[in-house]
Formats: C-alpha cells, structure tokens, sequence
C-alpha cells in the first residue's frame, strides 16, 4: 500500500476532527476512517528520519493501568459477531469476555512483545500498552512464555496453526502480520528517552532479558504476508478514540516497516 491516505473515507461521509494534548489532529469517520493530518509530520520521509518521526507523533499516548487493561481488551478485541464475547490472538477462539482470569481456559493478558525482554514487567507503561496486549488462552499464553517470533516447531495442541519449539513461536497465518506489526509498534513508541527502555528488533532468538525482540526478517515477511484486515483496523481505531489517543502506525501505513526496517 503506497498511497498516505489509503485508509482514509472520502466523498460525503461525516467527518469530525479531534485535537489530542499533544496538538496532532486526525479526522475520524464513524466506522474508523481518518485522513493522514494525524501523520502529517511522517509523510514523506524513510528510513530512521521517519522512525523518529513516527516516535514523536506517537509517544504522548495515555497510559493505562494494568486492572484497566482488562475491560480495554474486552473492547478492543470484542467480537465482531458477538458482542458478550473476545477473539483470542493465537486460538482464534470467540470466548465470553467475564471468562477472564488465571484458570485453565480462561483467557488472560498475553504481552506480544515479551514483557521479559526489556524487563519492563506490567508497570504502566510497555507493559501496560494495550497495543501490543491480547487475550489469549492461560495455558497457551504460559506455553508461548518469552519466545521470539519465528517460523517452525511442532504443534501447538490447544491452539491449531501456531507451531513452538524451544526459542520460538509462530502463530496462525491469520494473525501473523497483527503480531509483526505490534512488535514493530513497540519498537517505534519505546526508543529509552522517557524514563521506558530503549525496545529494538533484532534477528535473533533466545534474547532474554535484552531489550530485543526477533525474528526480524521473518516479522517483516509476516507484515507483507497478511495486511491489516478489519479487525485489526478496528482495534487501532478503538485504541485512538476510547484509550490511548494513539495509533499504531504500521496498520495503517504497513509499507512503513519495509521503508525502516527492509
């Protein structure tokens, strides 16, 4: 996708502008259209020139606590067809947004970007980024654990499609461009100037604590492999207007990634 108002609603639909604290505007359409104001200092610009100024568009969000991430995601990644109920990330499951907790089978908070590897935690702030958080089963949340991203493994029994071995994780095909475009998220918003670590992608496994995150080259496949669909456009939206007042850049401008990273 080349064109910087690709996403945007045009002709005669409503529009409303709104100014976040930070003094950037975006125009949103009722069904989460926008017009590209909101990234009117990126445009134009590659390479680092573009990831500092992405930083600096989106790094004033609101930040939430870690109770509050519980009824956000119950928002966020409501149902489509059922609104009582969640999408789990890697089980692609409908499940009943009061089945939240730390039980078998309940869905809990999953941290795409492993909260290990910066050593972040679920303070308020990376840890707390609804950008990057996802319900997702306990148990296959606890079996994914810290892994980086990567292709193979055997498979993940309760979560059909996602494959696992000692180092790393890959996840169904249908969300394998929202896990790419999250980390790619946490790597532009996070960059060590406000008191947060300094969060880079690497194309390594097994990085541990290390605030990195791999595998990159296989992230920046995923992102071309499956482009942003409703849902993730959805989310992104509903993340801006009712939480964060940010966006994830690379859902709505996905040739982003190849442009500071490929």
């Amino acid at each position: 996708m080349t064109s910087p108002t690709a996403f945007a609603n045009a002709g005669t639909t409503p529009t409303t502008s709104t100014t976040t604290s930070g003094g950037t505007t975006t125009t949103t359409a009722p069904g989460g259209g926008y017009d590209d104001t909101y990234y009117r200092n990126a445009i134009g610009k590659t390479g680092s020139t573009l990831k500092t100024a992405l930083n600096g568009i989106i790094r004033t969000n609101t930040k939430l606590s870690y109770d509050q991430v519980w009824d956000a995601l119950k928002a966020t990644d409501q149902d489509p067809n059922n609104s009582a109920n969640v999408i789990t990330l890697y089980e692609g499951r409908s499940q009943s947004k009061t089945s939240n907790g730390g039980d078998p089978n309940d869905w809990n908070r999953e941290h795409v970007w492993a909260k290990s590897h910066g050593d972040f935690g679920t303070a308020t702030g990376p840890g707390t980024d609804i950008h990057h958080l996802r319900p997702s089963d306990v148990s296959v949340n606890a079996e994914r654990g810290n892994k980086d991203f990567d292709m193979g493994g055997s498979p993940v029994g309760e979560a059909p499609g996602n494959y696992t071995d000692a180092d790393s994780w890959e996840p169904r095909n249908a969300v394998k461009g929202d896990i790419a475009r999250m980390i790619f998220y946490m790597a532009v918003r996070y960059e060590g100037g406000d008191g947060y670590p300094n969060l880079e992608m690497n194309n390594n496994v097994n990085n541990g604590t290390a605030p990195y995150h791999g595998r990159l080259s296989v992230l920046l496949q995923w992102n071309a492999q499956d482009p942003p669909d409703a849902f993730e456009k959805r989310r992104n939206q509903v993340i801006y207007d009712s939480y964060q007042r940010n966006r994830n850049p690379f859902i709505d401008h996905p040739e982003w990634a190849t442009s500071i990273w490929g």
